[in-house]
């Protein structure tokens, strides 16, 4: 029999389950130790059942295309393996002990920092103690790539996909980069570079990161719920996974890869409202929609928060939030929940500073402002600004944008737009005009000015969006 410690220590885990969870994950042990043990060995009181490296891994490989890259799962092996269980022999053994199992998913689905760390540094590195930052940094590129990798085998993603988003493989190193630079020494400094990478970090630093970064906690959520397929089907507590991706529309069958990466929309979308996390929409491509002001306008005008992305001719890619509809008018809009991000070559969100109120601006045949669209900073000194003649743009930052403290975003200052995307986020608002199909031009009689302006004839079907069409991306 157990001893009466590890009775309780084990009960103690097992209670924090509901019951439902519960037979969930001795479900899965039992498939596990079922496929690692012989047949001799399941009969047998005596032997209880256990867990191997080779069981998980052929639980992996069971499918044709495993749901986790084989380096996670070697990691999740080693989470387990290193929860000591009290009366038992020391000394790692190569099974995995029912108790065990149930102690880790109890401590990294539903513990606090301190539950968690000891299981991540053996994820981290089998060995234990102080870690490299380089350790840290491979465990989090392949957590990273895990969540991606398994949400797209369980087709989770909402409708975005690995063909209709840019690859992601840079978008890993990019995401890694960031939440790295939230490791700090226990003297309060914040390495950087090469130099975080041969730094040791012991396992308070780590604790203190795990707690301050919440994306880590979150990410092996969806590993273990997604990968090993448990409790995935239960509503989760919070929802940190609910809203990790937002549903995608707009973008399905229209042959457009997104400037976005999956980890970039799963990063800059955490930095969004809450109400506004759990849907993006397509509102404005360059790539669909023509390389045009007065159609960008068209698309994106009274049309509720949204996104920008922009692509220069050198490949950076940058944009900000915009907390309110679009407006033409001479004067600043939104508010303090705008902000400005780069995406590529690094990932970066900026948030407003209080130094002003300069958070959106939007004109258009203007004689006397400045015609464009901007973020930040003082008119011919924007943060990020798109000029009206399309195609043109700036970034300024002398040192920094004074509205939301960015460095400039662009290669270079001056900039040649490449690529542009306008994202809708959270429910498009119903005065956008979206009664039955009527296009923008139907119910905006401006943008419809607008165009015939720029001599665009109002027959153009790129003009008109396949709503119905869009609706049931996911």
């Amino acid at each position: 029999k157990m001893g009466n410690a590890e009775s309780n220590a084990y009960q103690n885990h097992l209670s924090r389950f509901l019951p439902e969870e519960q037979s969930d994950i001795d479900g899965l042990f039992d498939t596990l130790s079922g496929s690692s043990g012989s047949a001799g060995a399941k009969n047998a009181k005596a032997a209880k059942k256990t867990v191997t490296l080779a069981a998980l891994q052929a639980r992996q490989s069971a499918h044709t295309r495993e749901p986790l890259p084989e380096p996670m799962t070697s990691r999740l092996y080693n989470g387990m393996k290193s929860i000591d269980l009290p009366g038992r022999s020391s000394g790692p053994s190569e099974q995995i002990a029912k108790e065990q199992f149930v102690i880790f998913m109890s401590n990294l689905l539903k513990g606090n920092a301190n539950e968690k760390i000891s299981i991540i540094m053996r994820m981290i590195a089998k060995a234990g103690g102080p870690l490299k930052g380089k350790q840290i940094q491979e465990f989090t590129e392949d957590l990273i790539t895990s969540v991606v990798h398994v949400l797209s085998y369980r087709k989770e993603l909402k409708g975005w996909s690995l063909e209709n988003t840019r690859d992601f493989s840079s978008g890993v190193k990019a995401l890694a980069s960031e939440l790295l630079s939230e490791l700090r020494l226990p003297d309060g400094t914040k390495p950087v570079g090469s130099q975080l990478l041969e730094t040791n970090f012991d396992q308070s630093a780590i604790e203190d990161w795990v707690y301050r970064v919440p994306q880590i906690s979150i990410f092996l959520s969806v590993v273990i719920r997604q990968g090993l397929h448990v409790l995935h089907s239960l509503p989760d507590q919070t929802n940190d996974i609910l809203n990790l991706v937002p549903h995608c529309k707009g973008i399905k069958g229209r042959g457009v890869v997104s400037l976005f990466d999956i980890p970039a929309i799963i990063y800059i979308n955490s930095h969004l409202p809450a109400e506004m996390q759990h849907k993006w929409q397509l509102l404005f491509s360059s790539r669909l929609h023509g390389e045009s002001f007065s159609q960008l306008c068209a698309h994106i005008v009274n049309k509720g928060p949204c996104v920008v992305i922009i692509r220069d001719l050198d490949g950076f890619l940058f944009g900000g939030f915009a907390s309110h509809s679009w407006e033409v008018k001479p004067q600043f809009q939104g508010d303090n929940r705008c902000f400005l991000f780069s995406v590529f070559p690094t990932l970066a969100v900026y948030t407003y500073t209080g130094y002003n109120d300069h958070y959106m601006y939007l004109n258009h045949g203007q004689q006397t402002m400045p015609n464009g669209l901007g973020m930040g900073g003082q008119h011919g000194y924007f943060g990020l600004w798109i000029d009206s003649d399309y195609g043109k743009g700036h970034s300024k930052a002398k040192p920094r944008c004074t509205t939301y403290n960015s460095p400039q975003l662009s290669a270079k200052e001056d900039f040649t737009l490449d690529a542009m995307e306008v994202w809708a986020v959270g429910d498009v608002p119903e005065s956008a005009g979206r009664k039955g199909k009527k296009s923008i031009l139907d119910v905006d009689p401006q943008a419809q000015a607008l165009l015939e302006m720029a001599g665009k004839s109002r027959q153009s079907e790129g003009l008109r969006e396949p709503m119905e069409e869009d609706e049931d991306d996911d």
